[in-house]
C-alpha cells in the first residue's frame, strides 16, 4: 500500500497495487470513482482539537524493507518509502492539487536565487535537529548530493535525483543554510533532498550502501524508528522526544507485512485501519464491514508491462517488442480490474503523467491494440509459426513474465497469455514472493516481461532520467535496459528546460518515443481507493496531497 507524498520524490517501483480482477459489478452498492487526479483528496479532514491524544495507527507493508536507506537501490522501493516518511525530512509538502509549500518544520525558507547558473538557497529551521541531537546543518545537504552524483559508482543510488547536474553545495551565510550552484538547469530542482538522510549515512560507500540496511539509525521526524520484530514482520515507530514541531495526536505508528490477499479480513477484523482496495469484490466488501468507510482519490501510481530489451535478450528488437504490444488487449485488462470501482475505466496513455494532470496527452499509438498487425509484423520479422509457437533462428518466441505472488497479477498475466497465444507467442506465468521480486529477478534482469507498478508523486519528470535514461554501466531505475542516445538527449533537453511549458512538451516528446521503442505497456492508473476506519481523520486518499503525521488521529 502506498499513500503517495512529495516525500519519496522520485518513482518507485510497487509490487502490489491490489489488482484484484472482476468479472461483474452487479449486485453492488459502491458508487464508482473517476480514473483522474483532481484538486481534493478524501481523508477526513477534521480539526486537531476533534481529535484524541494517543492511539496506534495500524498500517500494512507489501514486503518487508531490504534497507531503511531509501536513497539507495536496495531500499527504493514502496515498503521503504512508507516507513520512512514519518521520520526524515522533505523540504516541501503539497496540497491535493498538487501545489507545493516550503516545510517550515525543516525549512524556514527555500529559493530559487539564480537562473545563470541555476542556483538554490535553502534555509534551514534552527530547530530542527536528528535523533541523536546533531544538528540538521548545510554540510547534510553537501554530502547527500556528493553521494547521489553518479561520480562514484560506489554509491549504489537508486536514483540521481538531479544531483548530477549540481556543481557544489556551499555554506550560506550560517551553518543552516546550504547554496546549491548547478553545473546545468535542472527543472526539478524542488524534488531534491527529498527525503534528507544525515551526513553520517551518505559521507562514505560503506555508510551509503549498509549503515541503515537494518533499520534507520538517525532520524528527524514528528515519529523515531522503535522496534523492528522480523518474526512478526512488524515495525513500530514511536514519537520522537526530539521533535521540535507540533506534538503528534498518535502515540504509535505499527507496520505490519501482510500478503495483499490478507488486507481484506485484516480490514474486516479490525487488524488494521487503513488498507488499498480494488476489484469491486473487495471493495464491496470492505464497505460492509463494521466501523469501515471507503475513501478514494486518484493517485500518481500505475501498472505496467515492462520488456527486458538487454542486448542479446530474446525481445533485443523494439520491432518484436511493438509487435507484441499490439497483441494486448489494454482495454480488457482495465475493464476487468477497475470495473465497478472506476466509472469509464480507460487504459493509461502516458508514462509520464497521470489522466487528469496537467501535460496529460495519449501517445500510446506504436501500440493499439491490433492483433492481425502484430501477426503481420511477426511473419515480416521472421517469426514463422511452427504449430502453436512461433521460431526464428532454432529459437522459440516463448516469454516468461514475472510478478508479485498475487492473484490480480496472475489475472492480468493470464488475459496477456490469452491474447498472445493468439498470435503465435507462448507466456509463461512465473511468480516470485514481494521480497525477491527486484533484487533477485527484476535488478539481474532474468525476465523477459516484468509486471509491476511505478508510484509518482507531483513531480513527474524525475521518472524520466531515472527510469528511461540509459547508461549500461548504470543501469538505476532503467529495469528495461531499454534506450537510446537519441532519447538520452531528449531527456537532457527536458530536465534542463526552467520553463514549465516548454518543459511538459519536451517531457511528451520523449514519451512518444519511449512508446516507440517499446519499452512497457502501461496498463492503468490506481483508483486510490482505501477501505479506512470510520474515526480515523487526516489520514486516507491523499491523492498528490503529502500527509502531516502530526495531525493524523483517531476522533474523540
Amino acid at each position: 500500500m502506498r499513500i503517495r507524498s512529495l516525500g519519496t520524490r522520485f518513482a518507485i517501483p510497487c509490487v502490489a497495487v491490489g489488482l484484484i480482477l472482476s468479472g461483474c459489478s452487479s449486485g453492488s452498492d459502491v458508487t464508482p470513482g473517476t480514473a483522474s487526479i483532481g484538486s481534493t483528496n478524501d481523508i477526513n479532514a477534521h480539526d486537531v482539537a476533534d481529535l484524541r491524544d494517543g492511539g496506534n495507527l495500524r498500517l500494512v507493508l507489501s514486503s518487508f524493507p531490504e534497507s531503511f536507506n531509501f536513497l539507495q537501490i536496495d531500499g527504493g522501493t514502496e515498503s521503504t518509502a512508507d516507513v520512512i516518511e514519518p521520520m526524515l525530512p522533505s523540504p516541501f509538502t503539497s496540497n491535493a492539487a498538487g501545489e507545493l509549500a516550503i516545510n517550515h518544520d525543516y525549512f524556514t525558507d527555500i529559493e530559487l536565487t539564480g537562473t545563470d547558473p541555476q542556483q538554490v538557497t535553502y534555509t534551514i529551521n534552527p530547530q530542527a535537529v536528528w535523533t541523536d541531537g546533531t544538528p540538521i546543518t548545510w554540510e547534510d545537504l553537501r554530502s547527500q548530493a556528493a553521494a547521489l552524483s553518479g561520480r562514484d559508482p560506489g554509491f549504489l543510488v537508486s536514483s540521481t535525483s538531479g544531483f548530477e547536474r549540481v556543481e557544489k553545495v556551499e555554506r550560506g551565510v550560517d551553518d543552516r543554510q546550504a547554496v546549491v550552484t548547478f553545473a546545468k538547469p535542472y527543472a526539478e530542482w524542488q524534488g531534491q533532498f527529498s527525503p534528507l538522510y544525515p551526513k553520517a549515512t551518505t559521507e562514505s560507500v560503506a555508510a551509503f550502501n549498509d549503515r541503515d540496511r537494518d533499520g534507520l539509525a538517525v532520524s528527524a521526524g514528528p515519529f523515531q524508528l522503535s522496534d523492528i520484530d522480523r518474526s512478526q514482520n512488524r515495525i513500530t515507530l514511536s514519537r520522537n522526544p526530539s521533535w521540535w514541531g507540533a506534538t503528534p495526536k498518535l502515540d504509535t505508528i505499527t507496520f505490519s507485512v501482510l500478503d495483499s490477499s490478507a488486507w481484506l479480513p485484516a480490514i474486516q477484523n479490525n487488524e488494521l485501519d487503513i488498507a488499498y482496495m480494488s476489484g469491486i469484490e473487495n471493495v464491496t466488501a470492505a464497505k460492509q464491514a463494521p466501523g469501515v468507510v471507503l475513501r478514494r482519490t486518484p493517485e500518481p501510481s500505475w501498472s505496467h508491462i515492462t520488456f527486458n530489451g538487454a542486448p542479446g535478450s530474446l525481445l533485443e528488437d523494439p520491432q518484436l517488442r511493438i509487435a507484441i504490444s499490439k497483441a494486448i488487449d489494454r482495454q480488457s485488462i482495465v475493464n476487468a480490474s477497475q470495473n465497478g470501482v472506476v466509472d469509464d475505466p480507460k487504459p493509461l496513455n502516458n508514462h509520464i503523467y497521470m489522466q487528469g494532470q496537467k501535460g496529460y496527452q495519449d501517445n500510446s499509438a506504436p501500440i493499439s491494440f491490433d492483433p492481425a498487425a502484430a501477426a503481420q509484423m511477426l511473419d515480416d520479422l521472421g517469426w514463422k509459426l511452427n504449430g502453436d509457437v512461433r521460431e526464428k533462428d532454432g529459437r522459440r518466441l516463448e516469454l516468461r513474465d514475472v510478478m508479485y505472488q498475487q492473484d490480480g497479477w496472475v489475472q492480468t498475466a493470464q488475459i496477456v497469455q490469452q491474447n498472445l497465444a493468439a498470435v503465435g507467442v507462448k507466456l509463461i506465468i512465473q511468480t516470485v514472493p514481494g521480497s525477491g521480486l527486484f533484487k533477485d529477478v527484476i535488478d539481474p534482469g532474468n525476465f523477459e516481461l516484468a509486471q509491476f507498478s511505478w508510484g509518482g508523486s507531483v513531480l513527474p519528470l524525475g521518472a524520466l532520467p531515472q527510469i528511461y535514461a540509459y547508461d549500461p554501466d548504470n543501469l538505476q531505475g532503467n529495469k528495461a535496459r531499454i534506450g537510446s542516445p537519441e532519447l538520452n538527449a531528449l531527456i537532457e533537453r527536458t530536465m534542463s528546460e526552467l520553463d514549465p511549458v516548454k518543459a511538459m512538451e519536451l517531457a511528451n516528446q520523449a514519451d512518444q518515443m519511449i512508446f516507440a521503442e517499446g519499452y512497457s505497456i502501461p496498463l492503468q492508473q490506481a483508483s486510490g481507493t482505501y477501505a479506512v476506519r470510520e474515526n480515523l481523520a487526516n489520514y486516507g486518499a491523499f491523492g498528490l496531497a503529502s500527509a502531516d503525521y502530526t495531525k493524523v488521529g483517531f476522533l474523540k
